[in-house]
């Protein structure tokens, strides 16, 4: 539904210019609208990193709903990071599966509200390549992690074989890497919210449902929580670019 309403936006937003050069009213339109374009315009470009995965995972999702059940099913399993895919090829199974949405793409609007709100914050004071660097710690780290611990609990007759089989895709992994990075650079009542999400969403489903997959995503956390740290510890944080000038006309921007 989020897609639908971006697109339908974005085309009337064009045809709107279209029209502003055949009528006055919708010029008048446009350039009470062009601030506000302008400053989502910038705050894309401030998080390329975040808004790539965004377009890459979301298309692949889009994939999904248009697929078959079945295939989709045989395609997860191909793709799953469990025991077994890990054992046989680990490095395609990794990339393969940080491109999945999990249960069919279930939630994709929260996984993109996320991703273009918290997470883009989060790149524009880390930058890019660190902000990649936390995002991949989590997936890769956590999903390595994860299976160690199933295979302690298979081996110590804790857990049934079967779990070296489970499913185990998605970007969730790469998205509280990324929200915990950006609670650590949060201060007051921000940093207060942050905390109670993240307890909220990722260590009360550990204590809660005791599953693997909850397990997976507090590890998760706490991977890119490490890595962030360090990131900031050696590199600082950078100062993001002030957005609110693009609020307030083409003028000011030209001259700041």
């Amino acid at each position: 539904m989020i897609l639908l309403a971006v697109t339908i936006l974005a085309l009337a937003w064009y045809v709107l210019c279209w029209l502003g050069l055949l009528w006055s009213g919708a010029r008048r339109a446009v350039d009470r609208l062009s601030p506000y374009t302008r400053w989502l315009h910038a705050w894309v470009l401030s998080a390329p990193a975040t808004f790539a995965y965004v377009a890459v995972f979301t298309a692949f999702t889009l994939v999904q709903r248009t697929t078959p059940p079945h295939l989709i099913d045989v395609l997860t399993r191909v793709n799953s990071t469990n025991l077994v895919r890990l054992h046989h090829a680990p490095l395609a199974v990794l990339a393969d599966s940080a491109m999945w949405v999990a249960d069919r793409g279930a939630g994709l609007t929260l996984y993109i509200l996320a991703f273009v709100t918290v997470v883009a914050w989060a790149e524009q004071r880390y930058g890019p390549p660190r902000m990649i660097v936390i995002g991949l710690s989590g997936h890769v780290l956590g999903t390595l992690l994860t299976a160690l611990v199933e295979l302690h609990a298979i081996e110590a007759g804790r857990a049934s074989h079967r779990l070296a089989h489970t499913t185990d895709v998605g970007v969730s992994y790469i998205m509280v890497a990324g929200c915990v990075a950006a609670v650590l650079l949060m201060r007051g009542w921000w940093l207060v919210t942050g905390i109670t999400a993240l307890a909220v969403g990722v260590v009360w489903p550990v204590i809660s449902n005791h599953t693997i997959w909850a397990l997976g995503h507090l590890l998760a956390a706490l991977c890119g929580l490490v890595v962030a740290a360090l990131c900031r510890f050696l590199g600082g944080v950078r100062r993001p670019r002030d957005l609110r000038p693009c609020l307030t006309g083409p003028e000011r921007i030209t001259t700041e």
